[in-house]
């Protein structure tokens, strides 16, 4: 999945969240901490693949091994600082972005390609990029077009919800 992809799945699954568990629309900072969980696996692995320090883009940050470790201390100095929704919120984005990566191998029968889920102990093998899903009057559908469709869907909830967090943002900036 593209990275900012990641963003929209991360704010489409807090947005059902809050709206489940207290009835109201996401908002401030709280948004903006799920689309930082919600983009860690990526910022700590594509620049190690990058660098070649790994061979893949997919290691570190999105085995479960470093998600676990990673929301734990997270939910731990939330909880002392009295800020678990911050610390759910996160928990959410991250917990997204890993479950997200996972059916596109899946629906193209890349199975193997899941070895990220608990690197270091499974090898990842190289990845092969965006899947074909099938075709449609004559035309391949691709994963590509699957995540125009959540990239589009999340922005839209986020602007239908008045675009929660922005003006957290602009505030933090101009301060």
């Amino acid at each position: 999945m593209q990275p900012i992809v990641h963003l929209s799945v991360g704010y489409l699954c807090y947005a059902a969240y809050t709206r489940w568990r207290r009835g109201e629309r996401p908002s401030g900072v709280p948004v903006l901490v799920v689309l930082v969980g919600a983009g860690l696996p990526d910022l700590l692995d594509k620049p190690l693949a990058a660098a070649g320090i790994v061979d893949v883009g997919r290691t570190v940050g999105h085995s479960l091994f470093t998600a676990a470790i990673v929301m734990t201390i997270v939910w731990l100095i939330a909880t002392r600082c009295d800020r678990r929704p911050l610390a759910m919120a996160f928990v959410i984005g991250y917990t997204s972005h890993i479950a997200a990566d996972v059916p596109w191998h899946v629906l193209s029968g890349d199975i193997d390609e899941l070895g990220f889920l608990l690197w270091p102990v499974t090898e990842m093998p190289a990845y092969t990029g965006v899947k074909p899903l099938g075709t449609v009057g004559g035309v391949e559908v691709t994963t590509l077009w699957l995540e125009a469709v959540i990239f589009v869907a999340g922005i839209g909830l986020w602007w239908r919800d008045g675009k929660p967090g922005l003006e957290t943002l602009k505030n933090a900036v101009v301060d």
